[in-house]
């Protein structure tokens, strides 16, 4: 029958449609009865992860110390019977109590300054520093001296 060659239904993208490169219809092999399976090649491009930007952040686990934590206090309490509470709705007081709290801790804790420029390594210790001492004073004396001998010390 001249329909077993139709593709009835193939749902691709409008976007996606260019990077359809192969279809194949396997004939021998049936999905559901009177559907046969089809395949296809599609051609993706690899996209680049765009960087980060960075975004300071609060000190936050500075509040962990008994001190900081009991300056914080200190200072939200202040503020909060300063702050002008009547007539708000309670939207409007979240919003000011989530202003008070993150302006006060950013005043005692503080803020970062940038992005972390080294990353912890948990198994750089004093053996393999050592390692990579002894490691970078033999290559330089094979390079200072380029003979077969400088290698095997």
């Amino acid at each position: 029958m001249w329909l077993d060659r139709w593709i009835i239904l193939w749902f691709v993208r409008q976007e996606d449609k260019a990077k359809v490169r192969k279809v194949k219809v396997i004939s021998s092999e049936e999905c559901v009865p009177k559907h046969k399976l089809l395949v296809m090649d599609m051609w993706f491009k690899a996209t680049k992860s765009c960087r980060r930007k960075f975004e300071p952040r609060v000190h936050v686990w500075k509040l962990k110390e008994e001190k900081t934590c009991e300056e914080y206090r200190c200072m939200v309490g202040d503020k909060v019977q300063e702050a002008n509470w009547k007539g708000l709705c309670v939207n409007d007081h979240w919003q000011q109590m989530n202003g008070i709290m993150t302006e006060t801790a950013q005043d005692v804790c503080g803020m970062t300054k940038g992005p972390r420029r080294h990353k912890e390594i948990w198994w750089w210790n004093e053996e393999v520093a050592e390692a990579v001492r002894e490691k970078k004073i033999k290559y330089g004396k094979w390079k200072r001296e380029n003979t077969k001998e400088a290698v095997w010390i």
